[in-house]
């Protein structure tokens, strides 16, 4: 099969060569793309295009392709160059720059050179094709330490959090019983929750998502490194009111310490990501990875179940296209009007942001954009829709 691919590679770079009459990395690199997308189905990863990367050296680079994982953690780079260059030479310049070279592949359809931890690996002849297919195997199935570590965390996790969830239940009821100060500020927010979203939840639900406030505030403190949703958000705001009554202090230290290693590991992925878009797709991988944990059958009632991205693009996509069809407008066009009774976790807003955001009408993007401002405060509040 490898030998197959790597054949179909040839064929298909020979194509874009004869069709467009060009070498350039440019016209030929998507045959390269294709084959490492390949590699990449049988391990359940995905090569992104031009994902913009925050190096050691705090500058921004853009590898030509990012191998990314469901968790949205990162596995390797791909960098394509011109026949013309001199590999080494541009190979040079990008780590100069701050390109990782903890695993990363450079190719300029001659030759293909692998560095993992720093060190060249393998260089080869993209014409040998079982040499060739060595160096991408090695490429796409190398872990690195950080994803050694969150996988590791993930497995401690699992096995801490019932025990977790226990001491926090307990905590609560002790604190119903003596505590005057959560029973007021409990009573409060239940009322703040049924009189705004939904006259049906009950004191169980509010407790329930006193515990997902609790558990899950360190998951987006770390992965954006701000407080200001938690402050300005009216349901987090009153949540953090009643935590504040009882969980503060060495209760909070001592009651989360089994998952500190989850946060820590994920506050290390986290640190590479520069952009805000998948910093906010990386925060919902996961807090789904968090809820299949926590309690998969109350997460799906409390409406934090994520809507999967490519379902949210199918959704987007195809809107518009009836919308074009039958008006002859776009979603961004002047008159359409967009509305999210249920925003949850905001995810419809955010890629539809990303999906305004190359367009040339810069009012009716601005426009648009104000509009759903307002309701992206609401985005990451685990409540009822």
């Amino acid at each position: 099969m490898s030998e197959l691919l790597i054949s179909q590679y040839h064929s298909e770079i020979a194509k874009y060569i004869q069709y467009g009459g060009d070498k350039k990395e440019t016209s030929i690199r998507r045959a390269f793309a294709n084959l490492l997308s390949t590699y990449c189905k049988p391990h359940d990863l995905t090569l992104v295009d031009e994902l913009e990367f925050t190096t050691k050296l705090n500058t921004r680079v853009v590898p030509d392709g990012t191998i990314k994982d469901a968790l949205r953690l990162t596995h390797g780079y791909w960098e394509a160059k011109d026949e013309s260059d001199d590999i080494d030479v541009e190979i040079e310049k990008k780590l100069k720059k701050g390109y990782p070279s903890d695993n990363i592949l450079f190719e300029d359809s001659i030759t293909a050179v692998l560095l993992q931890n720093g060190v060249q690996i393998l260089r080869v002849s993209m014409k040998d094709a079982a040499a060739l297919d060595k160096l991408v195997r090695r490429f796409i199935e190398f872990e690195r330490p950080e994803l050694q570590t969150f996988r590791q965390a993930i497995a401690q996790f699992k096995q801490d959090m019932p025990e977790v969830l226990h001491a926090l239940r307990q905590m609560i009821d002790a604190n119903q019983i003596s505590n005057a100060n959560f029973k007021t500020a409990l009573q409060t927010f239940l009322k703040l929750c049924q009189d705004n979203i939904n006259a049906d939840i009950v004191l169980d639900d509010a407790r329930e998502m006193l515990i997902q406030h609790i558990l899950t505030e360190d998951i987006f403190n770390t992965v954006f490194g701000d407080t200001q949703f938690h402050r300005e958000n009216n349901i987090a705001r009153e949540l953090q009111k009643v935590a504040d009554t009882f969980f503060t202090g060495s209760t909070k230290k001592n009651t989360l310490k089994g998952l500190e290693s989850y946060y820590g590991a994920i506050k290390q992925s986290a640190s590479g990501i520069a952009n805000h878009h998948e910093k906010q797709q990386f925060l919902k991988a996961i807090y789904e990875n968090f809820y299949k944990v926590y309690n998969p059958k109350l997460a799906d009632r409390l409406g934090v179940v994520y809507t999967p991205n490519e379902i949210v693009r199918f959704m987007i996509e195809s809107t518009e296209a009836l919308i074009h069809q039958h008006f002859n407008k776009l979603l961004i066009s002047r008159g359409v009007e967009i509305l999210d009774p249920a925003t949850g976790t905001g995810t419809f807003i955010t890629d539809l942001i990303e999906h305004f955001k190359h367009n040339k009408d810069e009012l009716a993007y601005k426009n648009k954009t104000s509009c759903t401002a307002m309701k992206s405060l609401f985005c990451l509040t685990t409540l009822p829709t």
